[in-house]
């Protein structure tokens, strides 16, 4: 039964297979023709969706769901929809002044879309729940902080520490609801997808937030269920301080490094999953290209315990369906799947790319290289630092937007030798990667790079 692999995972027992969940998200709409938008607001097309994925992918494990926005749009955030992304936050409707949200807040059953997603829980636990371990997601404390304050969390951070804790245990608390409302329905893994955690320094974290994430992942051992603490962008930094935080698993992207991170998660007893590329493989890539991947990650693992393999995170919308089912013919057969790519070397199409002229131009070219903004939240709020403060600048700086999931961008992000993502560069120097700068520290950088091109 595939749902005991995951449960052995996360026990930290030495399974008798390596375990596979494919975060399939908004993709599993698209397996049966459906929008996104119409996805994500009915439950008859989750439960449908997830029960062709199931079919499908033979997974051992599955999300309910991948959308971080209900929790924020239950708290009053603007909600901007899409036909191939989850939606993402418009408003911010705690951005001014330092004020809290009422308890009374707090989600419940009848709030937002929560009658139609506990609906779908329920009715997928039903039909697929015996044989597959159904995730059911909730929007870490610091991300839904984020929501609802804007970028101004990160200054908070540093200046307003107090309030920032007020406001990341209120969030605490919505995480610990969410979380109770999805074990009741019958989910057997709680994930706190809390993609903003690898933006902020250990030392911050554990001065500010660290609290707040033992309490959710205390709560959901309490209730006897598994817990994973899902992250985006290179979380190498943030590891370990993401293991003192209690999770019996963590996910990772394809920004961190398997092997190496697996060795901290193991001395913590902790399982890791991950991190399967998602646009250059799941998106782009071929059957080979998607089979070698798996078996290239299989095969740096020694220790199989503690080990699932899973995209890096949310699968795009339009991931072709024969490459998820060349992962799951590579997790489930790996013998065979190794003979089928020995000599296999991808190989992806030359495309040519203009790169700026820098010195050339009179104001300061500001590019931001992001996963997608639409998807990714770290990817949004590094978009939004800039876009904040255009009006501001837009006399002596000019900027330019690349998106990871287009080919294009991929051959200039990688002819650029961009590391990590999301990074902001200024006149082709990398300034800021993995981390978003508050405003006085970016608007005086755009400055001291102006003055140099006009001294």
């Amino acid at each position: 039964m595939g749902k005991e692999l995951v449960f052995q995972a996360l026990r930290h027992e030495k399974p008798d297979s390596i375990p596979w969940v494919p975060f399939a998200g908004v993709h599993a709409g698209a397996v049966k023709g459906y929008t996104a938008e119409e996805m994500l607001k009915d439950a008859d097309k989750i439960v449908e969706s997830l029960i062709e994925v199931n079919k499908l992918y033979m997974p051992d494990g599955l999300p309910i769901l991948f959308d971080l926005q209900v929790e924020a749009e239950i708290l009053g955030c603007e909600l901007l929809w899409a036909k191939d992304n989850p939606p993402s936050v418009k408003s911010h409707p705690y951005e001014e002044g330092k004020s809290l949200p009422c308890v009374c807040k707090l989600p419940d059953e009848n709030s937002g879309r929560m009658p139609m997603i506990l609906d779908a829980t329920r009715r997928v636990k039903e039909a697929i729940g015996d044989d597959t371990a159904l995730y059911g997601l909730i929007c870490g404390p610091f991300t839904l902080a984020s929501h609802l304050r804007g970028t101004n969390i990160f200054m908070d951070m540093m200046m307003e520490p107090e309030y920032t804790k007020d406001l990341l245990d209120f969030c605490g608390q919505v995480a610990i609801r969410m979380a109770g409302m999805y074990i009741d329905a019958g989910v057997d893994v709680i994930a706190v997808v809390d993609p903003l955690i690898s933006q902020v320094s250990p030392k911050h974290i554990k001065k500010v937030m660290l609290d707040t994430f033992r309490g959710v992942f205390d709560y959901i051992r309490s209730r006897d269920v598994f817990s994973c603490f899902f992250v985006c962008g290179n979380a190498t930094k943030q590891i370990e301080v993401m293991c003192e935080m209690g999770p019996d698993g963590i996910s990772i992207d394809e920004n961190v490094n398997l092997p190496e991170a697996k060795k901290i998660t193991d001395s913590y007893n902790i399982c890791i999953a991950g991190n399967i590329p998602l646009t250059t493989t799941m998106l782009h890539g071929n059957q080979q290209d998607n089979i070698k991947t798996v078996i290239d990650e299989i095969d740096s693992i020694e220790d199989k315990t503690n080990f699932i393999v899973s995209p890096g995170c949310d699968m795009p919308y339009a991931t072709p369906i024969e490459n998820t089912i060349a992962c799951a013919q590579a997790v489930k057969n790996p013998e065979t799947s190794r003979k089928m790519v020995e000599n296999y070397e991808s190989s992806w199409d030359d495309i040519e790319v203009e790169i700026p002229d820098y010195a050339a131009s009179d104001k300061v070219i500001i590019e931001l290289w992001l996963l997608d903004p639409d998807q990714c939240a770290a990817c949004a709020y590094m978009q939004a630092s800039v876009l904040d403060v255009y009006d501001e600048i837009k006399d002596i700086a000019e900027y330019r937007i690349y998106k990871y999931f287009i080919k294009e961008d991929i051959a200039r992000t990688q002819k650029m030798q961009i590391a990590q993502l999301p990074s902001m560069s200024m006149d082709g120097v990398v300034e800021y990667s993995s981390i978003i700068p508050n405003k006085e520290e970016l608007l005086a950088k755009i400055h001291e790079y102006y003055d140099k091109k006009h001294k």
